[in-house]
This record gives structure tokens, C-alpha cells and sequence, in this order.
């Protein structure tokens, strides 16, 4: 018998993150008291400009340093950046409309770099174009914490004992079902285990189950187990069921969990000569904690991404506009906004904002040698460049530098990341490479290996395919819906997502482009990270508790509500 119900792979709802607000050192509006202040909360919808108030806090009376009671609810996605804006006003009526009141000051900032810090600092300053911005407004500081979610799973182990014979000329062939009971009453499949051939006294395999599937979390909530003899045909024969809860369960094997297993229509039938048809006994239980992504970002874990471009002929000569690596100075192109987009969300996760930048396929000066591997920014003894800022300024001075040629090769890459990567297994680091190409791979058995031995490894592959050419080799490489295999050997977890650029060039505005792009091709990472933690059962450790102080965000502060 087969089941497509596969437990503890249903997709998990997106993380929600609570914030906590308090303001420190408020500029005093109020002449005979302090300031009532209230804290407005904006966000920036995904894709628009435009700021959009989300939450207010209650109003504290005469303070320059509240802490706010009224929390911020907001889903948390990885991939994608997500602006707030926190204006502070000292509340004088009962007006709804915020020109009525004193503005006392904003900040804005990306829910990233709250819940890569925890806990950050912000300096409150004047709306742009205010001339007022000689002294300090105070600050606010924001708290992230993810909500508590039913993230728990239970190992179960059950084996049956002397079940009733159900086969004319055999025994039977046992299995179970598990169903919960929903608000209507009515009981919900959650759970089959394989069935068990020929047997009267079946021992099933453990099997992983989430809390929230098994029972949304109440311990009390009751559980039909359902015992019955498999038929070919599909209409199997029931041998009988009993009632639990998962409150009984975790009392783990004994008298409590051995269950008398019963067919309704026997013990009807029959009356006082049934006892039952078997029994069923529980032989294993254990609760795991499921960790989040959040749980290892806030323990400390560091995101490092390396960045590798590539340099072949291919792209088409850097001083024609018709080029790939055109660089105009006015429309970033394709490589640029790729590396905007990735690079301005992954260094929220990264404390030193250093990021490794690697070229392929280039002939290099001084002689023209041919490398699959060097330094963008020409610097023999480090590849680090400084934030997404020193990221393009070093790619546009490569551009002027190298000669594109040729061929397209990613193992030398990839294995260059991988050496670092197998260095930090302990769950302190993660690395994500993103590769930005435009042509047909030309080494794909060597890049297939080196991505399976990649694969056991805290480290994620991201492919950014721009232009036309053929990225059918690719998706190969994604291995969404086949597993990659190389010399027999399967790789341990899927840790490459490929996006071909071009998808989202349609979008006319650029910076609308970016986000989209960084949204899709950002959105395995927590999984695949995960993944990894869960299969070397590494934890994460205890959350850091730190203040980081934040520069303000010019981009952000300018666009007001």
C-alpha cells in the first residue's frame, strides 16, 4: 500500500514575528508636561513606493520614555525586503488625523535588519526637508520575537498483538490509520503507516508526525486509531479501533498505551463473549522541538554569501549597449540589478557586510591567462568587498579591466565555496553562492559533482540565468522535482534554485524588478537551511542578547507616507 500523506512535509505557514517598541530621550513638546506620545507603524506593499500605516500604539501620558503595551503582528519572508517606518507623534486631542498632533520624530528600517539583530536602536530624526535636524529627537528601539507556533513534532512506534486473522488461506496484512476530531465532530485522516505482510503480531516503523497536524497542538483533543487488514482491491477489512489523545501518549510505553483493539459490529454482535480483536501497544513516543530559521539567526548563526559573475564572450562586448555587461551609469543592467537585489537583503544577515566576489571566463591582464576563478576586485590577497555598494563598484571596474572569453565553467566555483563551507559545520556559519551567468554550462558532469558533494554541506546555490540563451541544463541543476545524482551517488538535499532573469524584465520599473527577483530566488534558503541544521541535529543556540545601533536609511527616510 502507498499514501501520498507524507508527515511533517506539509508546507509551514509563513513565520510571524511580534514587535515591541519603546522610545528613549523624546523631545518634549508640551510646554507645563511631558509629551503623550503614540508610535505610528508603516509598511512599504510589495512591488509599490508608496508607505501604508499598518498600527498604532496606544497613547502614553506625559513621557519621553515609553514602552509600548500594543505589539506589531507582521508575517516574516526571508526573501523578500521588507521596509517599516515608525513615526512618533505626541497626541494632543482625539483626532484621528496625525497633522492634528505634534510629530516628534521617524525612522525607518527593514524587518530584516530588526530580526537579524533582535533588538536594534534607532535615531529618531526630522521628515526630509525638515530644516530642524540640529539636535536629537531620541530613539526607538524595536524587539523581534517569533511568535510561539505549534513547531513540535512526536516520533510515534506501535506494534500489534494477536489481531484478529481476516485472510481465509493467510494471515492478515495490518496497518493503521490515525484520525483527529475536528470542531464538527467529525474525524480527519492524519496519519497511515505502512502495511505489514502476513503478520497477526505487526511492529510498524516509528514515524514523524507534527503536533499540529496530529492534533493542533491540544494534548486532549481526541484520536481515533483505526486498525484494519489490507486488500488488493482497496475495500480492506477493518479489524478494529480504539480513542486517545496525545496527552495519553506522552506517558510513553505502558499499561496506559496498551489498547484493546475493537470491531463495533463484533462487540454488538457477540456482547459479553468479545473482549477485543487484538491489541494494539505503543512502543516508542518522543517530542522534538522543531526549530525555525529565526532560532539559528537569532543564536547567532552567519549568513555569508559569495558572489560569482561571469565574465565569458558570450555576454556580448561591455562597450556595446546591446551588451549584458553594458555599464551605462543610468539603467543598471541586468548583472546590477541581480547583485542589488540579493546583495541588499542577504547583508541584514551578515555582521562584517563583507561579501566575496569571484569571477569566471575571463582572460585576465597582465598576459591574458584564462581563469574559471578569480577576484572581481583585482586584489591578489582578499576577494571581500565592501557591502552591495563596493560589490558594483568592483564589477564595474573589472568590466574595464579583463577581456570576456570563455568557456562556462561553475565547478571551480562551487568547489572554492565548498572548501570554506566544510569548515563550519558546526552551525555557526551558512553560505550561500550566488552565481550570475548568461550561457550554457560547458562542464555540467564536473559542476553536477561538485553540487552533490555540496549538498552534505551548509551551503546554498543560488543561479541567476540573464539574457536568452538555453537554461534547460539548469533547471536540470534545481533538481526540484528529480534528485541530482552523480557517479551513483544521490545528493543529501536540493540546495540549488535557478531563475532565469529574464521573467521579470518584463516588469518595467527596475527597482520593482529587483524585489520580485530577490523574493523568488531567496525563497528556498530558510528551507534549505533548515534542512541542513535538522540533518546533522545541530540547535540553535541560545538567542544573543545585544542592542545594535542603526544608521538611518536615506532611501527609506525620503519616501514619506
Amino acid at each position: 500500500m502507498s499514501s501520498t500523506f507524507t508527515p511533517g512535509s506539509a508546507a509551514q505557514p509563513t513565520t510571524e514575528v511580534e514587535l515591541s517598541l519603546s522610545c528613549r530621550s523624546l523631545q518634549g513638546k508640551d510646554v507645563l508636561s511631558k509629551s503623550d506620545p503614540m508610535c505610528v507603524t508603516y509598511i512599504r506593499p510589495f512591488g509599490e513606493q508608496r508607505w501604508v500605516e499598518y498600527h498604532r500604539t496606544e497613547v502614553i501620558q506625559n513621557s519621553h520614555d515609553p514602552d509600548f503595551a500594543a505589539k506589531i503582528h507582521l508575517p516574516y519572508r526571508f526573501e523578500e525586503q521588507q521596509p517599516l517606518r515608525f513615526e512618533v507623534y505626541d497626541v494632543d486631542s482625539d483626532s484621528h488625523n496625525l497633522a492634528d498632533h505634534d510629530f516628534l520624530g521617524a525612522v525607518s528600517c527593514s524587518l530584516g535588519q530588526i530580526v537579524g539583530s533582535g533588538k536594534v536602536k534607532l535615531p529618531l530624526r526630522q521628515k526630509a526637508g525638515s530644516s530642524d535636524g540640529s539636535h536629537s529627537l531620541g530613539f526607538l528601539f524595536v524587539t523581534a520575537e517569533e511568535l510561539a507556533a505549534l513547531k513540535d513534532e512526536v516520533i510515534l512506534k506501535f506494534s500489534g498483538h494477536k489481531l484478529d486473522r481476516k485472510d481465509w488461506f493467510g494471515k492478515s496484512d495490518p496497518f493503521l490509520e490515525f484520525y483527529k476530531v475536528m470542531e464538527s465532530g467529525d474525524y480527519s485522516l492524519v496519519h497511515k503507516t505502512e502495511v505489514k505482510k502476513w503478520t497477526l503480531n505487526p511492529v510498524w516503523d516509528p514515524f514523524t508526525i507534527a503536533v499540529r497536524t496530529l492534533c493542533n497542538g491540544d494534548y486532549d483533543r481526541s484520536l481515533k486509531v483505526v486498525c484494519y487488514d489490507w486488500n488488493a482491491s482497496g475495500r480492506h477489512s477493518l479489524i478494529g479501533e480504539f480513542y486517545t489523545n496525545l496527552k495519553t501518549f506522552s506517558q510513553g510505553p505502558g499499561p496506559n498505551n496498551r489498547y484493546a483493539c475493537i470491531h463495533p459490529e463484533k462487540q454488538v454482535r457477540k456482547k459479553g463473549s468479545y473482549l477485543h480483536s487484538g491489541e494494539i501497544c505503543l512502543d516508542h513516543f518522543e517530542l522534538k522541538p522543531v526549530y525555525s530559521f529565526l532560532d539559528y539567526i537569532k543564536g547567532g548563526t552567519q549568513l555569508h554569501c559569495s558572489i560569482a559573475i561571469d565574465f565569458t564572450g558570450s555576454n556580448g562586448n561591455p562597450e556595446d549597449p546591446n551588451s549584458l555587461h553594458y555599464v551605462s551609469g543610468v539603467m543598471p543592467n541586468c548583472y546590477e540589478q541581480a547583485i542589488t537585489a540579493v546583495g541588499s537583503i542577504i547583508q541584514d544577515y551578515d555582521s562584517d557586510k563583507l561579501f566575496p566576489v569571484l569571477g569566471f571566463g575571463a582572460r585576465l591582464p597582465p598576459d591574458g591567462r584564462v581563469s574559471h576563478e578569480f577576484f572581481v576586485n583585482m586584489d591578489p590577497n582578499s576577494p571581500y568587498c565592501n557591502g552591495v555598494p563596493g560589490v558594483l563598484d568592483a564589477y564595474r571596474k573589472c568590466i574595464r579591466q579583463v577581456q570576456l572569453y570563455g568557456p562556462t565553467n561553475f565547478a571551480p566555483i562551487i568547489n572554492h565555496v565548498a572548501r570554506f563551507a566544510s569548515t563550519y559545520r558546526d552551525g555557526s556559519s551558512y553560505f550561500i553562492l550566488l552565481i550570475l551567468t548568461d550561457g550554457v554550462i560547458t562542464d555540467m558532469p564536473q559542476t553536477t559533482q561538485a553540487i552533490v558533494s555540496a549538498s552534505v554541506l551548509p551551503m546554498s546555490i543560488i543561479i541567476i540565468g540573464v539574457g536568452n540563451a538555453d537554461f534547460s541544463a539548469m533547471e536540470t541543476l534545481d533538481a526540484d522535482t528529480v534528485a541530482l545524482t552523480a557517479g551513483g551517488v544521490r545528493a543529501a538535499r536540493d540546495i540549488v534554485q535557478f531563475v532565469p532573469f529574464n521573467k521579470f524584465t518584463s516588469v518595467g520599473d527596475p527597482r520593482t524588478a529587483r524585489l520580485r527577483l530577490a523574493r523568488e530566488v531567496l525563497a528556498e534558503v530558510p528551507t534549505q537551511f533548515v534542512g541542513y541544521m535538522k540533518s546533522n541535529k545541530i540547535a540553535p543556540k541560545p538567542p544573543v542578547s545585544n542592542v545594535t545601533l542603526l544608521p538611518p536609511d536615506p532611501e527609506m527616510l525620503d519616501n514619506q507616507p
